[in-house]
C-alpha cells in the first residue's frame, strides 16, 4: 500500500511540474485544435455540401427561414463557410486566432438566434450547451494561438530565419529583406 502511495505522490509531481511547460502548453493547443477543428468540419461540410448526411445549403437555409432568420440563405452560407473554412484554418494552425474568434462569434450567433430560446439541454438536446462548449475552446485558441506545432509557427520561423543572416551582421532589414538606414543620433 505504501508503495502504491508513493507512487501516486511521483505522478502528481510530475504532473505539477508539467503544467507550465511550453511543450505541455502546444500539445493541449493540439488536442484543442484536433477537437475543434473536427467538430466544425463536420458541420460545415454538412451545411455547405449537404456531407455526412446533413441538410446541405437548402435545407439549412429552410431551417434558418423557419427561424425567421432573414436573409436566410445568405446566412447559411455565412455559418457553413466560417464552420468549414474556420474549421479548416484551425486544422492547420494557419491563422488560428482570427479562426477562433470567428467560430466564438458563430456559436455566439447561434445562441443568440436559435438556441438560446430552447433553454441549455432543451426540449430535445438540442439547447445551447453544444455552442457553449465550442466557444470556450474556440476563445481559448483564439487568445492563446495555434501553438509550435502549426503553420503559423512555421511562417514565423521562416520569416526569421530570412532576417537573421542579416541581423548578424548588425545591420537592420524590414521584413522584405531590405535594410533599414541607420538612426543617427546626436550627442547633446
Amino acid at each position: 500500500m505504501k508503495e502504491l502511495i508513493a507512487r501516486a505522490r511521483d505522478v502528481a509531481a510530475w504532473f505539477r511540474s508539467t503544467r507550465d511547460l511550453p511543450l505541455t502548453r502546444d500539445i493541449v493547443l493540439f488536442l484543442v485544435r484536433a477537437g475543434l477543428a473536427w467538430i466544425f468540419i463536420y458541420h460545415g461540410a454538412g451545411t455547405l455540401f449537404g456531407a455526412f448526411h446533413q441538410a446541405g445549403i437548402h435545407g439549412e437555409t429552410v431551417y434558418f427561414q423557419s427561424q425567421h432568420l432573414e436573409p436566410a440563405t445568405f446566412l447559411t452560407y455565412v455559418d457553413g463557410l466560417t464552420q468549414f473554412i474556420g474549421g479548416i484554418a484551425i486544422a492547420l494552425g494557419v491563422f488560428g486566432r482570427l479562426a477562433g474568434f470567428a467560430l466564438a462569434g458563430d456559436m455566439i450567433g447561434a445562441i443568440v438566434t436559435i438556441t438560446f430560446a430552447q433553454g441549455l439541454v432543451g426540449p430535445n438536446g438540442l439547447g445551447y450547451q453544444l455552442n457553449l462548449a465550442l466557444i470556450l475552446p474556440s476563445l481559448v485558441l483564439g487568445f492563446l494561438g495555434t501553438g509550435r506545432f502549426s503553420l503559423d509557427e512555421l511562417f514565423r520561423r521562416t520569416l526569421t530565419r530570412r532576417e537573421a543572416p542579416n541581423s548578424r551582421s548588425g545591420a537592420k532589414t524590414h521584413a522584405t529583406g531590405q535594410p533599414v538606414a541607420p538612426e543617427h543620433s546626436s550627442a547633446s
